[in-house]
């Protein structure tokens, strides 16, 4: 019989069944469309031989002004600069309200074990460190008999593995010491910046997040118990107990109790219930903070998901000119100047000389440069710039024009602020051509440059179409694409949702409670937006679902869509060719061990992995090992088309053409037939095939009601992008 030719429509269709998606592909892996034929996507080569502590979430390539090229990377931990073949931390140090270093001198240490290499280290005054913290101790001199060297500590990055209480912390160190001894020596110690948890989790109780919602300015005070306040008892001394109620909630470390008595006299709390509201009955050291949590809300009622998340740590990065300017997500802002001598050996800070961030909001949710006027502008800011209590998700300010640290609004300059309305925190923001696109948890805001009095104008363009995540959108050409927790969105000067043939798949699986995990990354070589997500129960992003912007084949009117599953594959931040000629990317392994910076002590950060894209067919480790790229594409269920309908006739195949644009090595193609719809493919007699760029034909003997076509690629160096499916295809008889 003659052959018949079968097109594919580009893209994937999981809206409809396997026979309902008529002449389309139904399922895919680590596969591309372009020029409407599916295709094995590019694969990719570290770039390092080292791994990076912890998960970034965000990259920034720039340039100098006399042409270096730099890449800023943002973790959960660290801020790195990868130059030339290789990293450099300046992660800024924790700094006060004026900017400068936060230190702890005449910090002590203790030896723990024998038998395990953990240390205590004692300060002189509350330090705020929490577990995972960074550290670097200096100044180093160790108390007498512990069998350690003062170089084992001396300028070396520790891990916070605890923080029992508000003076002591515990690390490991480098190496195990002989013997133990109680507090002693003198050293200072010396806080990174803190960033964030590396992934983001719903708020249920205490030690995950707020229950219910704090109240700003709650009362504070320690436990002054004369020893500690140990579990199940009912009763604490406290220092001064006249700042709680008579009766009400205390909240001490992650533990909640309520009490009856409130006894001034003797600061005695009394009548205590333990290990309330889902919190454990655990025992408190003397000194510990306690807060009056009697006026926090949602106290004994479920909270709901959608409004009380811990978020993951997360930055923005932007360049103005040389310097690259970094704020923590809700936290502060630093610059980094690239065009001084020392850069690579000098911290991000905000008293960077010339790029002093000083008066810049103490906290904002995000912040960006304005491309053209040269505003610093922060987004979910703090209505008093120096108070962080006063911190509004929907309100924004803007520095004076080509003044990153001038805030104050004056006839004189070009500051100002402005507050949004539609939705409850801003999330994210994206420059457009001569516009900046802002958006909130539920609208779509442009801001554009008007000139005085007001500087800028604002217009809320969109409503229902909010941001699932700071990073979740992408633009270009001045038209934006994002990623919203009900559907996928465009903006060409109008807000359009986009028809997406796998909405179903996407949504129906997907965690939107990690949202501030999703990453968006452009790759404009292919006219292809990717996002990577976190499907439900997964801790991070596991999955990642394309989209083709390409005029080609947009008669497709649920539009060119494609998915992948491949662990290999997911990305947790993306860079587009435009100072580097490939794509940067980075993969997470939580369950991994990073390399750089050397952490003493690291524990559970995981390591990101810095791969450039769109390079040779397979996945090149930083170790130089090849890891095999496996790719496919999976078609609709064919039936054959009679004056008596669709499939009421057995179809019978003896033989197909293979067409393949690209083959290099070889490409397995397997023919799956089924009686009925519902019934499970199963491979056709003779099937799979080995098929290599000299096969002509393939004799086969396949029969059923359906069938279908699977081509994929399961060994190393292959690479192909196939065409028309042409196949010799009969009636075989009814049954």
């Amino acid at each position: 019989m003659a052959l018949t030719e079968i097109k594919f429509a580009p893209g994937i269709d999981k809206q409809d069944t396997a026979v309902g998606a008529f002449g389309r592909w139904v399922d895919s892996d680590n596969v591309r469309f372009r020029y409407a034929l599916p295709e094995k996507v590019g694969g990719w080569a570290s770039l390092l031989n080292q791994t990076i502590v912890g998960v970034s979430r965000k990259m920034l390539p720039f340039v100098d002004l006399t042409g270096n090229r730099y890449v800023a990377i943002g973790t959960d931990k660290f801020l790195l600069i990868y130059f030339e073949g290789q990293l450099f931390d300046v992660t800024p140090w924790r700094s006060d309200s004026a900017g400068a270093q936060i230190t702890f001198t005449s910090s002590t240490l203790s030896t723990d074990s024998t038998t395990t290499k953990q240390c205590t280290i004692t300060t002189s005054t509350n330090h705020g460190l929490i577990a995972g913290d960074m550290i670097v101790l200096d100044a180093v001199t160790l108390p007498s008999g512990t069998g350690l060297s003062d170089a084992d500590f001396e300028d070396k990055l520790f891990q916070v593995l605890t923080a029992p209480t508000p003076t002591t912390f515990t690390i490991d160190s480098l190496n195990q010491a002989t013997a133990i001894v109680t507090t002693g020596g003198s050293m200072t110690v010396e806080p990174y910046a803190s960033i964030g948890p590396a992934s983001q989790t719903y708020g249920y109780g205490f030690g995950v997040g707020q229950y219910g919602g704090t109240v700003p300015g709650a009362s504070i005070t320690t436990i002054n118990n004369s020893g500690a306040f140990n579990a199940g008892a009912t009763s604490v001394v406290l220092t001064d107990s006249s700042v709680f109620p008579a009766s009400g909630t205390l909240l001490i470390g992650n533990e909640l109790m309520t009490y009856t008595t409130n006894t001034t006299g003797t600061n005695t709390i009394s009548g205590i219930t333990r290990g309330q509201f889902g919190t454990s009955d655990v025992t408190h050291a003397d000194g510990t903070t306690v807060t009056n949590a009697t006026d926090f809300t949602g106290w004994g009622s479920a909270v709901l998901a959608s409004t009380i998340t811990l978020e993951p740590g997360l930055w923005s990065l932007d360049n103005y000119g040389d310097v690259l300017v970094a704020t923590i997500a809700n936290g502060k802002t630093f610059t980094w100047d690239s065009s001084i001598a020392a850069r690579l050996s000098t911290r991000a800070s905000q008293l960077t000389p010339g790029f002093e961030t000083t008066n810049n909001p103490v906290a904002s949710r995000a912040t960006l440069v304005s491309p053209t006027t040269r505003h610093l502008i922060h987004l979910g800011t703090c209505i008093t710039i120096n108070d962080e209590d006063t911190q509004d998700d929907m309100f924004l300010r803007f520095s004076t024009i080509e003044g990153i640290n001038e805030y104050d609004i004056k006839a004189t300059n070009t500051a100002g602020s402005f507050r949004l309305q539609d939705g409850t925190k801003i999330i994210g923001a994206l420059n457009a051509k001569e516009t900046i696109l802002i958006w909130t948890d539920n609208a779509l805001y442009t801001m554009k440059f008007v000139g005085a009095p007001f500087t800028f104008g604002f217009e809320q363009v969109g409503t229902n179409c909010g941001l699932i995540g700071k990073n979740a959108a992408v633009e270009i050409d001045g038209i934006a694409y994002w990623m919203s927790n009900n559907g996928f969105f465009a903006f060409d000067g109008t807000v359009k949702s986009l028809p997406c043939s796998v909405e179903d798949y996407v949504y129906d699986d997907i965690d939107t409670t990690k949202g501030q995990q999703i990453t968006a990354g452009l790759n404009n070589l292919f006219t292809e937006v990717v996002w990577w997500y976190p499907t439900q129960g997964s801790a991070f992003n596991n999955r990642a679902v394309a989209y083709n912007y390409t005029n080609e084949g947009q008669q497709i009117v649920t539009g060119i869509w494609y998915t992948t599953t491949n662990q290999n594959s997911i990305r947790t931040s993306w860079s587009d060719a435009l100072i580097y000629p490939k794509p940067y990317a980075t993969k997470y392994n939580s369950s991994s061990t990073g390399t750089f910076p050397t952490v003493i002590g690291e524990s559970g950060l995981g390591q990101s992995v810095l791969f450039e894209h769109e390079t040779g067919t397979d996945q090149i480790n930083p170790d130089g090992t090849t890891t095999i790229l496996t790719s496919f594409v999976q078609s609709y269920d064919v039936a054959l088309q009679t004056d008596q309908g669709v499939g009421e006739y057995f179809l019978s195949m003896n033989r197909f053409l293979p067409d393949f644009k690209t083959l290099t090595g070889n490409c397995t193609f397997t023919l799956n037939v089924s009686d009925f719809p519902q019934s499970t493919p199963t491979n056709s007699n003779l099937s799979p095939f080995i098929i290599t760029s000299s096969t002509n034909f393939v004799s086969t003997r396949a029969r059923g009601r359906y069938a279908s076509i699977k081509i994929e690629n399961t060994g190393a160096g292959e690479n192909w992008r196939y065409g028309t499916l042409q196949v010799d295809l009969r009636p075989d008889g009814r049954r």
